[in-house]
C-alpha cells in the first residue's frame, strides 16, 4: 500500500471511491450487512484524495474530534496499525460510527474537496481501519495506573460506553449498569443487523472489558438500585440512559392490534432476534402490507426490516417532503433498491381496523408545505378533502422518542427541564454533586455520535472533578 507521495493534482484527480454493497434483491430477504467495506485498494485511493489541508476543518465537524488527516495518512502509508492507534485514542467505538455516522453532515461536510467534488470517504475509512484492527494485534493501550476512583455509568449506550472507555485509560475503576440483558442501547435495540451487526458492537464492548470496564446488565437504577445508594458506593456517576419513552400520534385507533412503536418492533426483532422465531422465544407479527410513519434513520430502519420479515408492500409515510427527510441519503436510497415505497406529504389522521380489533389501514390526509416551524422546516398544512386510506395490516410508529420517567421519578433531588430530560451544566453536571449526566436525557432524541461526543466531554469532567473529590461522595 505505499508508493510515491502524490501530488496535489495526482490527489485531486482521483474520484470518490464508492462503497460496495450486497445485491438488492438478494439482501431485501436477509438481515445481512448490506455495506461490504473497502478493499485495501479502495481503502488507498480514497485516502490518497485527501489533500492534507493546513488547516483540517472535517476534524472540527466530528463531534468526537478524530485526528482525521493523521489516521488517514497512517492508511496511504500502508501503516494500519497507527491509523488504529490514532482513531481508537480518539474514538472509542469507531466500527459502530464508521457504520452509522451521518458523516455526510458532519466531518465530510467540511472536507474541503467538497466544495468543489465529493468529500474524502472518511467514514468508510474508519470502518476500514476499525475492521482491519478486530482481526490484527497491535499496541493500542499503554499502562496506566490506577487513581483508586470508582465511577458508576448509568446505560450501557454509545454514550456510556465511550465515557466508559475514556475514564478506564485514565485509570479510574469504571462500572456500567444496563438494564437490558446485553450491553451496547440503541446500538444492540435499534439499529438492524444489516446496519450494524450485533457481532460488531459485542467485539466493541469486548474492548472496553479488556481496558477493565465492569459491565452489570439486567440492573434497572431506580429499582434494582437507587441513585441514592450508587452515590454512597461511587466517587462521581454519569446517567446515560438515553431518551427510550416511545412518542405516540394520540390519533384513533393506536390501541388496535397491529399497531407498534419503532421501539418495540425493532428491540424484538434486534435484541431478542424475532428475525429468527421460532427459534428464537421472541414473536414479532409479520405483515404483508406494513405502513411506517416516520422520516428518520429509525422509521427507515423499521420499513427496511418489514422488507426483510416478509412484506410485500413496506411503505413509509411521511408528513414532509422527501428533501426535509431526516434520514440518511445512503438508507434512503437503499431502502428504494430493496423496494420500500415512500408517501410524501400525507399526515396520518387514524388507524382504521376491523370487528376484531385489527388493522386494516391507515387513513390520511395530504399536505402541502406553508411557512418554516420552530425548527426551520416548513409546517405541513392538511389540503381539505384530500383524506384517503392506505390499506395496510401492520403500522409501525417511529415519531420520536422521549425521557423515560423511571430513573428521574425515583430520583426526585434531580433537577429536571419542563420536557421532563436532565439538566446538566457544560461540564454535565447535574444539579447533584457528583451526578453527571450526557446524551438524549439531557439533548433529547439526537443521533448515536452525539451522546458519544457527550460521554466523552463529560468524561474529561468527571477526570477533572475527580482530582479534587474525596473518595466517598456525601449525600
Amino acid at each position: 500500500m505505499t508508493g510515491e507521495p502524490l501530488t496535489k493534482r495526482e490527489r485531486l484527480a482521483i474520484g470518490r471511491q464508492e462503497m460496495p454493497t450486497r445485491d438488492a434483491t438478494e439482501r431485501s430477504g436477509s438481515f445481512t450487512e448490506v455495506n461490504l467495506g473497502f478493499t485495501e485498494h479502495l481503502a488507498l485511493l480514497e485516502a490518497q484524495r485527501c489533500i492534507a489541508c493546513a488547516r483540517p476543518t472535517c476534524v472540527e465537524g466530528c463531534p468526537v474530534s478524530v485526528d482525521i488527516p493523521s489516521f488517514v495518512a497512517s492508511i496511504e502509508a500502508g501503516d494500519l496499525a497507527a491509523a488504529a492507534r490514532t482513531l481508537f485514542g480518539d474514538n472509542a467505538l469507531p466500527a459502530v460510527t464508521g457504520r452509522v455516522c451521518p458523516q455526510e453532515h458532519q466531518c465530510e461536510a467540511e472536507c474541503v474537496r467538497g466544495r468543489k467534488g465529493a468529500p474524502v470517504a472518511i467514514g468508510h475509512l474508519e470502518r476500514f481501519v476499525a475492521d482491519w484492527a478486530r482481526g490484527h494485534v497491535y499496541d493500542d493501550v499503554a499502562a496506566v495506573e490506577r487513581s483508586g476512583r470508582r465511577v458508576a455509568i448509568i446505560g450501557a449506550g454509545p454514550g456510556g460506553l465511550t465515557a466508559a472507555g475514556e475514564l478506564a485509560r485514565r485509570g479510574h475503576d469504571v462500572t456500567i449498569y444496563e438494564a437490558l440483558h446485553l450491553p451496547g442501547g440503541v446500538l444492540s435495540y435499534g439499529i438492524p443487523e444489516f446496519r450494524l451487526p450485533n457481532e460488531i458492537v459485542e467485539n466493541e464492548v469486548e474492548r472496553l472489558v479488556a481496558l477493565g470496564v465492569h459491565i452489570e446488565c439486567n440492573v434497572v437504577i431506580g429499582r434494582t438500585y437507587t441513585l441514592d445508594e450508587l452515590r454512597k458506593s461511587f466517587d462521581a456517576l454519569f446517567i446515560s440512559v438515553g431518551a427510550g419513552l416511545p412518542m405516540f400520534l394520540d390519533i384513533p385507533g393506536e390501541g388496535f392490534k397491529g399497531v407498534y412503536t419503532a421501539n418495540e418492533y425493532l428491540t424484538r426483532v434486534n435484541l431478542m432476534r424475532a428475525y429468527a422465531f421460532p427459534e428464537a422465544d421472541t414473536p414479532v407479527l409479520r405483515g404483508d402490507r406494513v405502513v411506517v410513519i416516520g422520516g428518520g434513520n429509525v422509521a427507515i430502519d423499521a420499513v427496511r426490516t418489514a422488507r426483510r420479515l416478509g412484506a410485500g408492500q413496506a411503505t413509509i409515510v411521511y408528513r414532509r417532503s422527501r428533501p426535509e427527510m431526516p434520514a440518511r441519503v445512503e438508507e434512503v436510497h437503499h431502502a428504494e433498491q430493496e423496494g420500500v415505497t415512500f408517501e410524501f406529504q400525507v399526515n396520518p389522521v387514524a388507524i382504521e381496523g376491523n370487528a376484531e380489533r385489527w388493522v386494516t389501514g391507515l387513513r390520511v390526509i395530504e399536505t402541502e408545505l406553508g411557512e418554516p416551524d420552530e425548527s426551520g422546516r416548513r409546517a405541513p398544512q392538511p389540503i381539505p378533502g384530500s383524506e384517503r386510506v392506505i390499506p395496510c395490516d401492520e403500522v409501525v410508529v417511529a415519531v420520536g422518542t422521549r425521557a423515560n420517567p423511571l430513573l428521574t421519578s425515583s430520583s426526585p433531588d434531580l433537577a429536571l427541564s419542563n420536557r421532563g430530560y436532565l439538566v446538566a451544566d457544560e461540564r454535565g453536571m447535574t444539579n447533584l454533586p457528583g451526578v453527571f449526566a450526557g446524551g438524549d436525557i439531557v439533548r433529547g432524541s439526537a443521533t448515536v455520535i452525539l451522546a458519544m461526543a457527550d460521554g466523552k466531554r463529560v468524561a474529561n469532567s468527571i477526570d477533572t472533578y475527580l482530582q479534587g473529590t474525596p473518595v466517598a461522595l456525601s449525600t
